[in-house]
């Protein structure tokens, strides 16, 4: 089927086109409804059906044998350095981080912010917290710590993901005095940050709220993916706030 017909199709019977692209990929439960419709007048689409999405980008590959199979290519010409991860091995640092949130008590529905440079350990976070059903947020790595401030307070998170630094084409930028700076601001500060110490620079931590990332992934035991209803956020990805307060 070209795409021509596939689009037609989407708009003259969308219940039967989902349902058939639905039938692609693996529930724990299968929706009862694939488009419904409450007394406000929203529309919910696959209602009752349960999944997860890091079962389905990572695990579901690895059991239908392309757990060898290249995930993930990182290409930094800012450092020069490159990597590849296969399935198997994406799908072990995602589980072995989901369970150091595990550990920290993050559960479905809770809210962690990521404030990471683009390295291969900014997708593990989001990749775990969805293992875990918990709601990620991605913030530009770098903001200013006022921004940062206003979306914490708007998340709510329990916890924050960070690296000691990011790279911007010859210079490295310190993340951690500007985490430090939001969490100083912010309302609602979380309670745990977990940093990732890269070799460009050294942050400094404070005892009983900061957690060394690579520390607890090493001693950390993996996570099953969390069944999750198909109506659950997966993340909260704010606007830049230009013109005004992100939403």
């Amino acid at each position: 089927m070209g795409y021509k017909k596939e689009f037609q199709e989407s708009i003259e019977n969308p219940e039967e086109f989902w349902r058939k692209q639905a039938e692609l990929i693996k529930w724990y439960e299968f929706p009862s409804t694939i488009l419904s419709q409450d007394d406000n007048g929203f529309y919910h689409w696959f209602k009752g059906g349960k999944l997860n999405t890091s079962y389905l980008l990572l695990d579901h590959h690895v059991e239908c044998g392309r757990g060898d199979q290249t995930a993930l290519i990182y290409d930094s010409p800012v450092t020069n350095s490159q990597c590849k991860f296969n399935f198997k091995e994406l799908l072990e640092k995602v589980a072995k981080f989901a369970g150091v949130l595990r550990a920290m008590g993050i559960e479905k529905g809770d809210r962690a912010i990521i404030y990471m440079p683009m390295i291969p350990e900014a997708l593990v976070a989001m990749l775990a917290c969805a293992r875990l059903g918990a709601i990620h947020s991605v913030v530009f790595g770098g903001f200013a710590p006022k921004e940062l401030a206003i979306r914490i307070d708007d998340a709510k998170p329990k916890v924050l993901l960070t690296a000691s630094c990011g790279i911007e084409f010859s210079n490295v930028i310190e993340y951690k005095p500007l985490v430090d700076e939001a969490l100083r601001l912010s309302k609602y500060p979380p309670k745990t940050v977990i940093l990732l110490q890269r070799p460009q620079s050294k942050a400094s931590m404070k005892s009983g709220r900061d957690f060394d990332w690579n520390e607890l992934s090493n001693r950390a035991s993996p996570a099953d993916p969390v069944p999750v209803d198909a109506t659950d956020p997966l993340y909260i990805l704010y606007t830049s706030g230009t013109t005004g307060l992100p939403k």
